[in-house]
Parts: C-alpha cells; sequence; structure tokens
C-alpha cells in the first residue's frame, strides 16, 4: 500500500537576544509578532548586556576614535528613524542615561519571573522609543505595576544574585554561538544579526516549513532569496 508523502511541521522556536536601550532591538521586536503568524515561528526573548558581551569578545567598535561608519551616533539615529518610518512606528532617541543598560536587562529578567519578560519588554521599548520617555527607576518600576508586578519583589529580585548569574549566563551564551552584538536571531545554530537581516530570517523559516523539516539539523542548510520579503 502506498502512503502519499506528507510534510512533517513543527513550530520552529528563534532565540531573540536584544536589549532595551539598543535601537535596533526595538525596531526589530516591533515586527516579531508578525512573523510569528506568517511562518509559525515562536522567538524566545533572551534579555542580555551587550557591553559584557563586548567584553567577552574583547572588542568594543564604539570604544574607537574617532567613532566612524556604522558606528556613527548621527547616522544610527538617522538609520533608525528612517526603519521606523519603513515600519510605521514611532521614532525617539533613548534617553536612559539615569539607569545603566545592565540595569534594563536585570529588571526585564526580574520581570520574566512573574511570567511577563516579553510583555515587560515591549512596553519598556515602547516607553523608550514610542513615546520617548526619560527612563529612570521610578519609570521602570510604573511600567512593571502596570502589568500588577507587585513593586518590592520586583525590586528584590532585580537586586538579586541569581538574577545577575542569569545574566551573566545568558550574556555567555549568545557570546559561545557566536553572537556579537544585538539583536542576534538563532534557529537552532543558524544566525542572523541585526534588524536588517529579519528579511532573511523570514526567508529561511519559510524555506524550513515548505521542507517539512521536523527535527532534523539544520545547521548549513543553504538559503536563497526567492522574492523580497516586505516587513
Amino acid at each position: 500500500m502506498h502512503l502519499p508523502n506528507r510534510k512533517i511541521t513543527r513550530q520552529i522556536t528563534v532565540d531573540f537576544y536584544y536589549g532595551l536601550g539598543s535601537r535596533y532591538s526595538y525596531l526589530a521586536a516591533s515586527q516579531l509578532p508578525k512573523i510569528e503568524a506568517e511562518t509559525n515561528c515562536k522567538f524566545i526573548w533572551k534579555p542580555i548586556y551587550s557591553g559584557d558581551l563586548m567584553g567577552l569578545r574583547e572588542q568594543n567598535p564604539f570604544s574607537q576614535h574617532p567613532i566612524s561608519g556604522q558606528y556613527n551616533s548621527a547616522y544610527r539615529s538617522q538609520d533608525a528613524k528612517r526603519w521606523a518610518d519603513y515600519y510605521h512606528i514611532p521614532f525617539h532617541e533613548p534617553k536612559i542615561s539615569a539607569l545603566h543598560p545592565q540595569d534594563l536587562a536585570l529588571l526585564t529578567l526580574a520581570a520574566g519571573s512573574f511570567n511577563l519578560l516579553v510583555e515587560y519588554s515591549q512596553a519598556m521599548f515602547d516607553a523608550i522609543f514610542a513615546q520617548g520617555i526619560e527612563i529612570d527607576e521610578q519609570v521602570a518600576i510604573a511600567v512593571a505595576k502596570n502589568l500588577s508586578i507587585p513593586e518590592n519583589q520586583f525590586l528584590q529580585i532585580h537586586a538579586s544574585p541569581d538574577t545577575k548569574d542569569q545574566l551573566t549566563s545568558l550574556t555567555r551564551e549568545a557570546f559561545d554561538r557566536g553572537a556579537f552584538g544585538v539583536p542576534t536571531f538563532f534557529v537552532e545554530e543558524e544566525m542572523f544579526w541585526g534588524n536588517d537581516r529579519l528579511v532573511l530570517l523570514v526567508d529561511f523559516l519559510k524555506k524550513l516549513q515548505e521542507k517539512g523539516i521536523d527535527s532534523a539539523p539544520i545547521s548549513g542548510f543553504i538559503t536563497k532569496l526567492s522574492k523580497p520579503y516586505k516587513i
């Protein structure tokens, strides 16, 4: 008896390493719900501190003098505004000097203890980049309280050694997998860096679904753009 060939499909998970103070993390995050709906993937949000990531790599392009090219602040601001216009989302330059970027990641992980990591991240991205609010600890707490996270527990978890260990572990994990900045996406061990690589990530995910890949390793899977994807 001949059985017809059937594709075996599964929901593919995509690890999303990001920073709340990162322009390009905000831009990329704004597109994730749409990508999940179109490709049947699920993004696993993993906040890291990119300063520690660059420290592990012993390379920091932002410490060079003079800072030039794609790392120039004026260029990055203009580029981010263009991307935001393309996505039809608001954009303001981040005002986060009152909070260390590491604290932003720790606060996000603290929200994760209440199973609200994604919701907190989205709300903070909105406050920082969409509304242009100057972020300090009180604003970060207010965002948590709006999600019904109890303030005292939130701050205790934020300051706990376990949370710091969790952040260190996530940053080391990203480094060990080859990440060198944020946002970075991984489908198993296939890496896509940057908001502008989302189009390649989407194409890759669609090709995996078309091939009906279930649990086979996908490292080395070669992709070729069939047609441009409008995000």
